[in-house]
């Protein structure tokens, strides 16, 4: 039985054209997807230009592990090296952000992502195409965190991008 996973994604270069690339590429690895709105962000925890991110949504038959193996490939893909600054310039940022109920912290995998709950420009935008779940560890769904999120810090601008 299918489960719903989201997915996080963010670009700082060539962020339009990389996200539409990007998005092409998810769709045609997983079929329909539930697209939220593009935020623009000031970079976290390195310099640069200012990113663009947004949530994505499908469902899936595979595991974490094959989805997340997916969404490595696809980083390649783009030229992304999984080795070196975590925290640096990105042509294309794909983060398993849910993968349903699922709660993982094995040292190396957190599953929900700590991200969801940390970053405006992650919570806002999975709150906008699901509201209504609940995170499996709060007990709480995403639009009331959202509500409740301290915001100071973490501005956020609509990004008008066609994502179809």
């Amino acid at each position: 039985m299918p489960v719903r996973v989201y997915v996080g994604v963010g670009s700082n270069i060539d962020a339009r054209r990389n996200i539409r690339l990007g998005i092409d590429a998810l769709r045609k690895r997983f079929g329909q997807l539930i697209i939220s709105p593009v935020y623009e962000s000031e970079p976290v925890g390195c310099s640069g230009k200012n990113f663009h991110n947004l949530v994505i949504g499908f469902n899936s038959n595979e595991t974490w592990e094959e989805i997340a193996a997916v969404l490595h490939e696809i980083e390649a893909g783009f030229g992304r090296n999984q080795v070196g600054k975590l925290k640096s310039s990105r042509t294309l940022d794909l983060d398993l952000l849910l993968y349903d109920d699922l709660v993982i912290d094995d040292g190396h995998v957190q599953l929900p992502r700590p991200d969801v709950l940390q970053y405006a420009f992650v919570l806002r935008p999975l709150a906008e195409i699901a509201g209504d779940y609940v995170h499996p560890v709060l007990g709480r769904n995403y639009r009331e965190l959202w509500q409740t999120f301290d915001r100071r810090g973490q501005q956020l601008w609509p990004v008008d991008l066609d994502t179809e």
